[in-house]
C-alpha cells in the first residue's frame, strides 16, 4: 500500500505554497500526526503533519519549490509494501469534481470516501463493500484501502474491526495535532463542524476546563532560516528577487486597499512624558512582572478606549451588499516586520482584556511573529491596526489600511523635544500620531475625535481610568 500526501489548502482558498524545509528523508519512519515539512503560503509559514503511518518513499519536491495545492508532495509506504511492492496499482482517493480546498483526512464525504476501482473491481463492475473487503483481507487477497478511502457507510469511530482500520473521525491536520498534544482521542469527541468535522473548539470542549494551549510553542525548536536576497556579484548592476509568499500577498493586498478604500490621514503631535513615566512605574508593578510593558502597550490601550468612546469607527464596508457592518468587538492588529515580510496578526477580542491580559497577548503575538510561526487564523478577522514606525526612528507616516479594516494608527518615534509645558519651554517626550481611515466609513469629524482621544489619553494617562 502506498499513500500519497497532497499539499492541502492551509489558508482558506490559497492556490500554492513554497516548501521551506523537509523534516524527513526517504527511508524515515513516520507516524500519524508527525510534522514532515514546513511550507510558506501567501499568509504564513505552516507546518504540515502527515495523516499516515509508514515509511517515506519519495519527496516529490525540493526545498524552495513552489507547489500547487492538490499536488502530491510526499509518498509513504507501509512496511509490507516497502519490503515487497504490491503488484497492483496503489489505491488513490478519487478527486472531487472541481477544486475544493480540502485537507487530507477532512472534507466532503462524497469526495473523500470514494476510491478508484481496482482491476478486480472492474471485472465485477462495482467497488467492494466493507464485508467483501474484510473477507478478502482474511483470505490474503486485495489489500484494504486506507481509512479515508473506505465507504462512509462503515463505522465512523476510528476503531479496528478484525484487524482492519475503518475511517477515522474527520478533522484537519492542525486539529489532529492539537488533540494529540492534549491527549484527546478524536473518536470520543462529538463533532460540531459541517459534514461531521471536528473543530478546535470540539477538542477544547473535550478537555474543559483546561486552558487553551499555545500550539505554536509545541512546534520543532529549529526555526527556518530567514529569507534573504541573493548576494550579487561584485560587478552586478542589477539583482532580481522573486516576489512570492507573504511578500507577494502583502503587495497585492496593499494595492487593492490603496485603490479601493478612499484613504484620509490625520496627524497630531503630543507630549507623552506622563505616559513614559507610567510605563516605568508599571514595569515595577508586581501585577505586570514577566510581561511585556512598553509604550506600545499603552498606545494600544488608549486606542481601545478611544474606540469605546467612538464605536462607529469600528466598522467594515460590505461592497456586495452596499452595507456598513458595525463591529461590537475589536480584533486589534499589530503590524510586524518579519524576515518574510510585513504581516498583521491581531489580538482577538482585545477590547475585553485587562491591561495585564493585553500585555500578555501582545508579547505572545510579537514573539510568534519574530519566530515566523504566526498562523493564518491569527491574521484573519482584524478590525483596526497599529503600526509602530517609531522603532525605526521615523517620526510618522501615512499608513495604508489593512484590507477590510476601517482604520490604522501609526505611532512615530518618541523623542526629547523642546515643548511648552506650564508656560515654559522644557524638554519633553514627544511623538507624532497618524490615523488613516476609510472615508466611506469614517468622516472627518469621527476620525478627528478618535485621534484626539488617543492623544489626550497619552498626554494624561489617568484618562485610562476616568474614560474607561
Amino acid at each position: 500500500m502506498v499513500y500519497e500526501f497532497k499539499l492541502p489548502d492551509v489558508g482558506e482558498g490559497l492556490t500554492e505554497a513554497e516548501i521551506l524545509k523537509w523534516y524527513v528523508e526517504p527511508g524515515d519512519v513516520v507516524s500519524d500526526g508527525q510534522v514532515v515539512c514546513e511550507v510558506e503560503t501567501a499568509k504564513a509559514a505552516v507546518e504540515l503533519p502527515i495523516p499516515f503511518d509508514g515509511v517515506v518513499r519519495e519527496l516529490r519536491f525540493a526545498e524552495g519549490a513552489t507547489v500547487d495545492v492538490g499536488q502530491v508532495i510526499i509518498t509513504v509506504g507501509d512496511g509490507a509494501s516497502d519490503a515487497a511492492p504490491e503488484p497492483e496499482a496503489p489505491v488513490e482517493a478519487e478527486e472531487p469534481q472541481g477544486r475544493q480546498p480540502v485537507l487530507v483526512g477532512y472534507g466532503v464525504a462524497e469526495s473523500s470516501t470514494k476510491r478508484r476501482a481496482r482491476k478486480d473491481d472492474s471485472a465485477r463492475g462495482a467497488v467492494p463493500t466493507l464485508p467483501q473487503a474484510l473477507d478478502s483481507a482474511r483470505a490474503g487477497g486485495t489489500p484494504i484501502a486506507p481509512a479515508e478511502q473506505m465507504p462512509t457507510a462503515v463505522a465512523a469511530n476510528g476503531t479496528a474491526t478484525n484487524g482492519v482500520t475503518v475511517p477515522r473521525p474527520l478533522a484537519k491536520p492542525p486539529v489532529r495535532k492539537l488533540a494529540k498534544d492534549l491527549g484527546v482521542d478524536l473518536a470520543t469527541v462529538t463533532p460540531s463542524g459541517p459534514d461531521g468535522i471536528i473543530t478546535r473548539e470540539d477538542v477544547h470542549a473535550a478537555v474543559a476546563p483546561a486552558p487553551e494551549p499555545v500550539v505554536q510553542e509545541q512546534a520543532p525548536a529549529e526555526a527556518p532560516a530567514p529569507t534573504s536576497a541573493p548576494t550579487p556579484a561584485a560587478d552586478a548592476r542589477e539583482t532580481r528577487i522573486p516576489v512570492k509568499g507573504v511578500r507577494k500577498a502583502t503587495a497585492q493586498a496593499m494595492v487593492g486597499s490603496a485603490f479601493t478604500a478612499p484613504h484620509v490621514t490625520e496627524f497630531v503631535t503630543v507630549d507623552v512624558t506622563r505616559t513614559m513615566k507610567l510605563v516605568e512605574e508599571l514595569k515595577q508593578d508586581k501585577e505586570m512582572q514577566g510581561l511585556r510593558v512598553n509604550p506600545l502597550l499603552l498606545v494600544a490601550k488608549a486606542l481601545l478606549v478611544a474606540i469605546k468612546r467612538n464605536p462607529d469607527v469600528n466598522a467594515a464596508w460590505d461592497e456586495a451588499n452596499q452595507e456598513i457592518v458595525q463591529k461590537h468587538y475589536v480584533n486589534l492588529g499589530i503590524a510586524a516586520a518579519t524576515p518574510r515580510g510585513l504581516i498583521v496578526p491581531n489580538i482577538k477580542d482585545a477590547h475585553a482584556k485587562t491591561l495585564p491580559q493585553l500585555a500578555e497577548a501582545l508579547g505572545e503575538l510579537v514573539t510568534t511573529a519574530r519566530e515566523g510561526k504566526t498562523s493564518p487564523a491569527a491574521m484573519q478577522g482584524g478590525t483596526v491596526t497599529i503600526t509602530n514606525v517609531g522603532v525605526f526612528g521615523v517620526d510618522t507616516g501615512t499608513p495604508i489600511l489593512n484590507p477590510g479594516e476601517s482604520a490604522i494608527l501609526a505611532v512615530g518615534a518618541i523623542k526629547l523635544q523642546p515643548w511648552v509645558h506650564k508656560g515654559k519651554v522644557k524638554p519633553r517626550q514627544v511623538t507624532t500620531l497618524a490615523l488613516s481611515f476609510d472615508h466611506r466609513l469614517v468622516d472627518g469629524e469621527l476620525g478627528s475625535k478618535v485621534l484626539a482621544d488617543v492623544a489626550a489619553i497619552l498626554e494624561h494617562p489617568k484618562r485610562l481610568i476616568t474614560w474607561a
